[in-house]
């Protein structure tokens, strides 16, 4: 009896070191799965919860004809531009997960990355056009494309893929769309669920900020601050067709967060315009923010 019961506690000591092993195995799976790392099958759901997935987009720069000389600065420009609002786009959908209902990816990411990218390649090719050949149907290069996220978005009822049909997470009542345009904490101002007084979006006046505009530099100002009334007359469209969608933030990440973007762009260029053969204005990134007015 001396001898068989070392053997015994030598077992559960192995039994006990086994679990304890298996225990910390599957805390390290489940950290590295949440980490984004590379994940064994059993882990996908753990990793999910942080990997929406990427943003992809059709290449710009390898359909471009000849570039002229002229022209080769401002399209780099563009073509540095069109990587940068893809890489913003990729973090916005990592800080939004989980956020809005179906169409939530497709309405505050891909559509306004959509609307960027159409103006970005449109300046391409104007650039290339003055002094050559302007290219036509880059605009089908415009539209992007959500990858490796079928789990993504989910998380909300232990299903991280199913977020598109996911009847759990209740996309008409995430966070009482009946208050859905509160982008500001305004009280009620932008009640996204009143469809007879959605609002509408005003914006800073740019043009009456500006300095004296150099002569050289007047064509493409103008060219920019007519961009600005187009992309908030594109934003008040989106928030009518709109209405009623995602939680109470969405009218700041799907409409007024990706305007504000927009107009840092379009506002800094005309900075540029007038520096080049005038003294730059500083400041006007203060004239990017919009608001929501009933």
């Amino acid at each position: 009896m001396s001898r068989a019961l070392p053997k015994y506690n030598k077992r559960r000591v192995v039994v006990i070191g086994a679990a304890a092993a298996l225990a910390l195995t599957g805390a390290v799976v489940v950290n590295s799965a949440l980490a984004g790392e590379s994940k064994s099958s059993g882990a996908t759901n753990a990793q999910t919860l942080a990997s929406p997935g990427t943003i992809a987009c059709p290449d710009v720069a390898s359909q471009l004809p000849a570039i002229p000389a002229t022209a080769q600065a401002e399209v780099d420009r563009n073509l540095a531009l069109l990587q940068t609002q893809i890489a913003e786009a990729n973090k916005r959908l990592v800080d939004t997960v989980g956020q809005g209902g179906a169409n939530f990816v497709q309405n505050a990411i891909l559509g306004p990355l959509k609307d960027k990218r159409v103006s970005t390649i449109d300046r391409i090719a104007i650039s290339i056009g003055r002094k050559g050949t302007k290219p036509q149907g880059l605009d089908a290069l415009a539209g992007c494309a959500l990858n490796g996220a079928a789990n993504a978005g989910g998380a909300a009822n232990g299903n991280a893929g199913n977020n598109a049909n996911n009847g759990n997470n209740n996309a008409g009542n995430a966070g009482n769309a009946g208050n859905a345009g509160n982008a500001n904490n305004n009280g009620n101002a932008g009640n996204a669920g009143n469809a007879g007084a959605v609002g509408t979006i005003t914006c800073p006046d740019v043009a009456s900020q500006l300095p004296a505009i150099p002569a050289t530099a007047q064509a493409e100002v103008d060219r920019n601050l007519a961009l600005l009334q187009t992309q908030i007359s594109e934003a008040n469209t989106r928030l009518q067709n709109t209405v009623g969608q995602g939680g109470a933030n969405f009218v700041q990440n799907a409409i007024l967060g990706p305007l504000k973007d927009k107009r840092v762009s379009t506002i800094d260029r005309i900075a540029i315009s007038i520096g080049r053969k005038g003294t730059k204005p500083q400041g006007l990134d203060a004239l990017a923010a919009c608001t929501l007015n009933k």
